[in-house]
């Protein structure tokens, strides 16, 4: 590393943690990875958690003349995220938000992901503006950086025409609040030259009548290309015009601390449609037809598209009978009320009454049908991307066209996909801005495919430019990928206005240097992101970012993009056989970071695109390295109720230890014997487990209905936490509520031996896995009549695992759920007064009975309190007790969202009620203790009789 680097990254230590200041191979390697196409691998990572943190960051960058860029989320698709210098990367300190008293005005700071932005506004019915496809994980300072748009969002709603201020942060560390009169004044009084050389740029436009009647019709558009030209005609006083610059600017001019949007309503009540038509043009026909009526967005799909998600689960059938010319709309309306919703539809079903459509125009308001139509759009990406060649990367472009001339410019578009041989190539966009996306598939692995891309590009933007006068990047920011075009798009007068902008911003060029400009006319074509074959189980990945938020070490380690990274880097230079000291570097590292903190919770496969389980590679590779521990397993296996009553000997012991030293001691006697055992030892805390006794035989041996009750081996050993008020153990209060529910229990033969597989199949011991599984599902058919009777599961993700593992002819049914379909309709409701918390585990989740969980808990509870952005709670099994900091980690804004208020917290899982209590500061039980202190037996001769 160069001297001024180093001198660099001592100077960052002296005000930032080590643990922020990352130059490790993996970290910066996992850190600097965005979704575009490109690889650069910065220096120094610093991860700052406040402004003062950031100013010193770009001071002492400055001082010594080293380039920065900054990163939110890194969902970005044109290589705008990325350097080879210093990535100031954000922390989790930049989460504040305020809502205004009438919810007119939102301030967010740029660590918000944007679909919080819209939850926080959802009471009021009301969202931010920006609706981008990448809403779920992209975070409000690449939004507004990027003027990232969206599929309802057009222009009028985009980040430059719903500011109303910003905090930013200029070159050289300065601070200007836009929305405090006292913040104007002083950086009027500091920053004059600055301000002056705006003024200059502003009357030289409009003076310039041609330039300004230029940038005027660049703007009817969806632009993002270049900088926000508009700015320096829209306003006059030069701060006004700065803050509006910074919208799009992608970091090269300064960096947004915070920003206060105006909102925009969110009707309630939507009606949706799926429109056929017989090509492209009469499909362009019924977008010119649908423009002046109440639509909230039109989206064009073209056959290709629609080819690519035929026979998927829940795509219509008659998909797979269309001409290979038919086109179609994908039509939203959205109002206030059902009656204005209805005359909505009215008016555009008369408008299309001229179009000739090939299946009758039917608007649905179910929300279940809107969200199967629509994911026939959101399938289009992933379709691609689910069925590239290994090595090869996904590209999504991003072009605008003037609305009257859509349909000959797909037709040019199609032609150019057949011309360079993209077969794959499909089109989508917002067709009512005249916005398409186009993707395919590139392979960077040869010259001759560089090639092949490089004039593929050179023809599209010359057909966008010179053809129809449209933009190159309409919502996805310039970044590295069309800088090289951003002159042939603007013309050169307006491209040294762009340069003179920069001039002013940014003398020294420091600001994320060739992002937006760049004198390179290759740049495009440079430092191309290698993704070489890692594991079948992630190599359809294409590092979008979309799961990261879901990950609960995305703030101690790696998150699931960043872990396929690191893989994908190990097994490139394995494969190489070269750089022996990096490998080894990297593969050290990777056990940390990679193996052990993670959850392999799985959550990351719902948010990804193409459904890929990060946990599958974490566990094929803790497969790999226990293979001297199988016969220690086998033998646990075999004598597993052995094993369990030694288990609880030794919480039984732990507590008498507690009676006699107390927590306070224990816990610190613990953590030595933590330390000297290398970790395996836990560490002992207020709500660790007291051993729970052996199951008991049901009491009840009659009922009309007959369940078999399978408790997990984790609610057979680990009762409830020496200070919980609830004493007993999870299986005895289970038994308790199925007798008053007049239920008869059936219980496995030989339980203790019973364990579904997961504290096996989590470790990677995938034998001992399948023959617990199978010992598992022989019980249980035997129990259940070969399937006849349902089977309940006290633990979720243990229920989980048995869905994937066991028959499927038996019924298996996780709390929740089981009581809500079975036990409630025979149980009186009375709801209690209190404020009580719920979270859903990983399995609830991705067995999507989340919603199921809280409306339980609601019905027992005066208040419930859902806790924002808890997903993973990180204790995954048994890895809380081993990797504490896993679930420290993942819980760390849990205490504040619970407390005060909350009496209990209720979850499916007795490990994770563990870390839960232990980070919430209240006890977490399961959802079973809250039902039955909230019910009572409902009378046999008035309850409806179930099935058995």
């Amino acid at each position: 590393m160069a001297d001024r680097y180093q001198e660099l990254y001592a100077a960052l230590r002296g005000f930032l943690p080590s643990a922020r200041v990352l130059r490790e191979p993996l970290r910066t390697l996992a850190y600097g990875t965005d979704a575009s196409f490109y690889r650069l691998i910065p220096k120094i990572v610093a991860i700052v958690n406040d402004e003062d943190e950031l100013i010193g960051t770009l001071r002492a960058t400055r001082e010594r003349g080293i380039p920065v860029t900054f990163r939110a989320a890194g969902t970005s698709l044109s290589g705008q995220a990325i350097s080879d210098s210093v990535l100031i990367k954000l922390g989790p300190g930049w989460r504040a938000w305020h809502v205004n008293d009438d919810a007119s005005l939102i301030r967010l700071q740029p660590g918000i992901i944007g679909a919080q932005a819209n939850r926080y506004l959802a009471p009021h019915a009301k969202k931010i503006g920006p609706d981008p496809a990448s809403i779920n994980a992209a975070m409000i300072g690449g939004i507004a950086a990027n003027n990232a748009s969206g599929m309802c969002c057009g222009i009028a709603q985009n980040s430059y025409n719903t500011l109303e201020s910003m905090r930013v942060v200029v070159a050289d560390g300065t601070l200007l609040d836009t929305g405090d009169s006292q913040s104007r004044e002083r950086f009027a009084q500091t920053h004059a030259a600055l301000l002056e050389g705006m003024r200059a740029l502003g009357g030289r436009v409009r003076s310039d009548g041609a330039l300004a009647e230029r940038i005027r019709h660049k703007y009817r558009l969806k632009n993002t290309t270049g900088y926000s030209l508009n700015a320096l005609l829209d306003f006059e006083d030069p701060i006004d015009v700065l803050q509006h610059l910074m919208i799009g600017s992608e970091g090269t001019l300064g960096f947004i601390a915070e920003i206060t949007y105006r909102t925009v309503d969110e009707p309630p009540h939507k009606a949706t449609a799926l429109m056929f038509f017989a090509d492209v043009e009469a499909a362009a026909r019924g977008v010119a037809a649908l423009k002046s009526t109440p639509v909230a967005a039109v989206e064009l799909m073209d056959r290709a598209g629609l080819r690519s998600v035929e026979g998927k689960p829940g795509m219509p059938d008659f998909l797979g009978d269309l001409d290979d010319q038919v086109a179609a709309l994908l039509v939203e309306t959205r109002a206030h009320d059902p009656d204005s919703l209805e005359a909505q539809v009215g008016q555009i079903t008369e408008a299309l009454g001229g179009q000739a459509t090939l299946r009758p125009v039917s608007f649905s308001a179910d929300p279940e049908e809107c969200a199967a139509l629509w994911n026939i759009r959101k399938g289009l990406f992933p379709a691609v991307g689910a069925v590239r060649a290994t090595g090869t990367t996904v590209i999504i472009e991003d072009v605008a066209f003037p609305v009257p001339k859509l349909a000959a410019a797909v037709r040019d578009l199609q032609d150019l996909f057949v011309k360079y041989h993209y077969r794959e190539a499909i089109l989508f966009g917002h067709a009512l801005e005249g916005n398409l996306h186009f993707v395919f598939t590139q392979d960077f692995s040869t010259p001759e495919e560089v090639h092949r891309y490089r004039d593929f590009m050179d023809e599209v933007c010359r057909l966008v430019v010179e053809k129809y006068d449209g933009s190159l990047k309409a919502e996805h920011g310039t970044g590295r990928n069309m800088a090289p075009y951003v002159e042939m798009e603007w013309g050169s007068d307006a491209y040294r206005l762009m340069r003179d902008i920069k001039q002013l911003f940014d003398p020294q060029n420091l600001l994320n240097p060739g992002v937006l400009l760049n004198d390179n006319p290759q740049a495009h074509l440079e430092d191309l992101k290698p993704l070489p074959a890692a594991d079948p189980r992630v190599d359809r990945c294409i590092e979008c970012g979309f799961c990261e938020p879901q990950c609960p070490s995305r703030e101690l380690t790696l998150t699931p993009r960043q872990r396929i990274t690191g893989w994908r880097e190990i097994s490139r230079l394995r494969a190489r056989g070269d750089s022996p000291q990096r490998l080894a570097d990297l593969e050290q590292a990777y056990r940390y970071d990679g193996l052990d903190t993670c959850a392999a919770c799985g959550l990351c496969s719902i948010a990804c695109p193409v459904e890929i389980n990060t946990g599958d590679l974490t566990r094929s590779l803790r497969q790999r390295s226990v293979e001297g521990a199988e016969p220690r397993a086998r033998w646990v296996a075999e004598h597993f109720g052995t094993v369990s009553g030694l288990a609880r000997s030794g919480l039984t012991v732990a507590g008498a230890c507690r009676t006699v030293l107390g927590d306070r001691a224990l816990g610190s006697l613990s953590g030595v014997l933590r330390k000297a055992s290398g970790g395996r030892l836990p560490r002992w805390h207020a709500h660790m487990p007291t051993a729970a006794p052996r199951t008991r035989t049901p009491g009840q041996t009659t009922g009309d209905l007959a369940v078999v009750y399978f408790p997990s081996c984790a609610s057979r050993i680990l009762g409830p936490a020496a200070g919980d008020a609830e004493r007993d153990s999870l299986p005895d209060k289970n038994l308790a509520l199925l007798a008053k529910a007049g239920c008869r229990v059936v219980l496995p033969e030989q339980l203790e031996e019973l364990c579904c597989g997961l504290a096996f199949h989590s470790k990677g011991l995938v034998a001992q896995a399948k023959d617990k599984a199978a010992e598992l599902a022989e019980a249980l058919l035997e129990a259940s009549e070969d399937g006849r009777l349902p089977v309940y599961c006290d633990t979720s993700p243990c229920l989980q695992r048995m869905k994937e593992s066991l028959p499927e002819r038996l019924s298996l049914y996780e709390p929740a759920e089981f009581i809500e379909r079975f036990l409630a309709p025979r149980l009186d409701f009375e709801p209690l007064p209190e404020t009580v918390t719920v979270h859903a585990t990983c399995s609830t989740r991705r067995m999507g009975r989340e919603q199921v969980l809280i409306r339980l808990a609601r019905r027992c509870a005066r208040e419930v309190i859902v806790p924002e952005e808890i997903g993973c709670c990180g204790f995954a099994g048994d890895r809380g007790f081993s990797v504490p900091e896993l679930n420290a980690s993942a819980l760390d804004r849990l205490r504040e969202q619970v407390s005060p208020g909350c009496s209990a917290g209720y979850s499916t899982s007795r490990t994770c009620e563990i870390g839960l209590s232990l980070h919430s500061g209240i006890h977490y039980r399961s959802i079973v203790y809250l039902v039955d202190r909230a019910t009572r037996a409902r009378d046999t001769a008035a309850a409806p009789r179930t099935e058995s």
